[in-house]
């Protein structure tokens, strides 16, 4: 017995039927379709936010790798610095004392020194700041004082006496400055804080200053005297 004939239900056609296929197959298509691109969006927010992250921490770690070469330049520059201002004074002192013992003296140990010394002066004088600069500038003036004491000792009218005042301004003022230059210094690293600093420096720089007027005071007088009256 033939089959009968599949009828459409009650109230629809067969191409309400087909419509009805088609909008749910492409209902089904287009949310397929927004989930991938949802997920492949989602990732590409997500990889970009991580690289994101990843070149901030980046610049981060190369703006403190350059803080701290900053720093340890610093250092360097402080520790030669000091090295070759205590070199330099220690030469001059050991000139004067080879002299008193009527012993030969090695001029290129002293002028050594005072190049090095002139060489890292030069430097630091693009480098550091204001404050440690007036310390270091008033050294290097102090420290020419010294060079010329060594050189005025052959012609000095009265030889203890010189030999006298250059041991007192190696030892003393001399000494004082480069004893505040490495304070300074060491201040300015955070290494050695006190909070009366400032006024202790101005102190220092004063006695330093007032002391090595004195004695180029002197010395103009004496290369006055042995000069002689001009012609």
């Amino acid at each position: 017995m033939a089959e009968k004939p599949q009828l459409p239900p009650a109230g629809r056609t067969m191409d309400e039927l087909g419509d009805l296929v088609d909008v749910t197959t492409l209902a089904v298509a287009l949310i397929s379709v927004g989930g991938t691109l949802g997920g492949t969006l989602g990732g590409a927010v997500l990889s970009q936010r991580a690289n994101r992250e990843q070149n901030q921490r980046a610049d981060l770690e190369r703006e403190q790798e350059r803080h701290e070469q900053a720093i340890q330049a610093r250092r360097d520059l402080y520790a030669r610095l000091n090295t070759t201002a205590r070199a330099y004074r220690v030469a001059a002192r050991d000139a004067v004392e080879a002299a008193k013992r009527g012993e030969n003296v090695d001029p290129a140990l002293l002028e050594t020194a005072k190049e090095a010394w002139a060489d890292q002066y030069s430097q630091a004088q693009m480098a550091l700041a204001k404050d440690i600069l007036h310390v270091a500038s008033a050294l290097n003036r102090s420290l020419g004082i010294g060079y010329s004491v060594v050189k005025h000792l052959p012609t000095s009218p009265d030889l203890d006496q010189a030999y006298q005042r250059a041991n007192t301004w190696f030892s003393g003022p001399l000494s004082d400055g480069v004893y505040l230059l490495r304070v300074a210094l060491r201040h300015d690293l955070g290494v050695e804080v006190d909070p009366r600093f400032e006024q202790t420096r101005a102190q220092m720089l004063t006695a330093l200053e007032s002391a090595r007027d004195n004695l180029a005071r002197l010395l103009a007088a004496e290369g006055a005297q042995a000069s002689g009256p001009a012609a």
